[in-house]
């Protein structure tokens, strides 16, 4: 019987990565190609004793008490879209955006810097954003362009912002603090945010014909509607400095503070009347979808992970990327970065932390660099892939949305200056590590 192991690691590797790319090129899952092949090599490399190893593995992936927080924060965000509370923000701020030129725009970036920090995914931020303020820009005569890009760009904060479900997971897969990760996070999340709006109200300073002004007649309207500016504003900033202020003041931890987060928007929406068995109800189920395809992705990777890691694979690549890099830090850095850049074009976030981070990571840190700064930058990256073609999710979001007028390839086009603005704050957190680390 031939046996992998006879192959060499080198050659195990390709014949892994192989193998892997002709199953996802098949439509499977990536999760149950990760766990496929991971049992495949085991098998082929180790034998059937081995199993035990790679199942104590995956085991302590689900065990960690740290998870919980995950569906906590899926639960926010699920709760958020169905209640009226995204729509009572928009709403509130309208009458302050609409004065500005380009002032909609930059409103729609505000609501969801909010939304980010109630709720930590991309998702519902994204269509939320897609509902309420693209028509709205759309109808005051904005550029699509500007109108799609920064209605797109600004639902894909919550990758960066705490609580993200992104930070939460790489916490996990690196074994550092996710409190940590969330204060690293903060300033980069508000600098990438700053920039987008810079960029939106330089271009309409340059070119007003982006985004016109309302009429006279237009403003009076705004001013007679009816807005509870305390009933908009109230519940969203309550949740954020209940679940940002318990985990910043060290009341809560990063768990705890998740679960005080979906009690918070839960009174909110009683309070406000709107909520009902059936928005739970969805808002579970929305939970248990999301959860249990990270789930599976976490299982699967974890499982892939360990044999490879059982094979010698880890020290493998360590080798491989230093002996290309010459040894350097920064080139070893960069090199990283082109590997996330490219996975993240095609595979899920989840995917690419969950292999790859349990590599790079102890690589990171034995070059002397900070774990929780890598994090940042790992996160920054993300972006970056939520955002860029083929497969960038954020676009695939809005589009489910938009108005059957835009196309795909148009969401994409229109990202592009957003994409440039993440790789210059990328570029920045690299070269000034402090803008991370700047609570130490």
């Amino acid at each position: 019987m031939f046996e992998l192991s006879s192959m060499g690691i080198g050659y195990g590797s390709l014949l892994m990565l192989g193998l892997m790319i002709a199953l996802l090129l098949t439509g499977m899952q990536l999760a149950f190609v990760t766990g496929l092949v991971a049992l495949i090599f085991t098998l082929g490399w180790f034998g059937p004793d081995a199993l035990p190893l790679v199942t104590s593995r995956m085991y302590s992936f689900v065990d960690g008490y740290i998870f919980l927080a995950v569906p906590m924060f899926v639960l926010m965000a699920a709760l958020l879209d169905r209640s009226g509370i995204a729509r009572d923000l928009f709403d509130a701020m309208k009458s302050v955006g609409r004065r500005v030129r380009g002032g909609v725009a930059v409103q729609t970036l505000l609501v969801a810097v909010v939304l980010a920090s109630m709720s930590g995914v991309i998702g519902g931020e994204t269509v939320l954003l897609g509902i309420l303020a693209l028509p709205q820009m759309l109808r005051l005569g904005y550029d699509r362009k500007l109108a799609i890009g920064t209605t797109c760009a600004g639902g894909a904060l919550g990758t960066m912002l705490p609580p993200s479900i992104v930070l939460i997971i790489y916490g996990l897969t690196a074994s550092v603090s996710i409190g940590d990760l969330f204060k690293a996070a903060f300033l980069p999340a508000l600098l990438l945010a700053l920039m987008y709006i810079g960029y939106v109200l330089i271009r309409c300073k340059l070119n007003p014909a982006l985004a016109p002004l309302p009429t006279e007649a237009e403003l009076a309207e705004d001013a007679a509607r009816d807005i509870s500016y305390f009933k908009a504003l109230f519940f969203p900033m309550l949740s954020v400095g209940v679940v940002l202020g318990s985990i910043y003041t060290g009341v809560a931890s990063v768990t705890e503070a998740s679960a005080l987060g979906v009690v918070g928007i839960m009174i909110s929406a009683v309070i406000r009347r709107e909520m009902s068995w059936s928005m739970l109800r969805d808002s579970a189920i929305a939970t248990m979808r999301t959860c249990g395809m990270i789930m599976w992705i976490g299982i699967g990777a974890s499982a892939l992970v360990g044999v490879y890691n059982l094979m010698g694979g880890i020290d493998f690549v360590e080798e491989t990327i230093l002996a290309f890099s010459g040894g350097s830090a920064t080139m070893t850095l960069l090199i990283m970065m082109v590997i996330l850049l490219v996975l993240g074009m095609f595979l899920d976030w989840v995917g690419v932390a969950l292999l790859t981070m349990p590599i790079f990571v102890p690589i990171i840190t034995g070059l002397g660099m900070d774990p929780i700064w890598f994090g940042v930058v790992f996160c920054l990256n993300m972006q970056v892939s939520f955002l860029s073609p083929p497969f960038g999710p954020a676009a695939f979001y809005l589009k489910s949305v938009a108005p059957k007028d835009i196309s795909l390839g148009e969401i994409f086009s229109s990202l592009l200056p957003f994409i440039g603005l993440q790789l210059i704050a990328l570029t920045l957190v690299i070269v000034f590590p402090q803008l991370a680390l700047w609570w130490r």
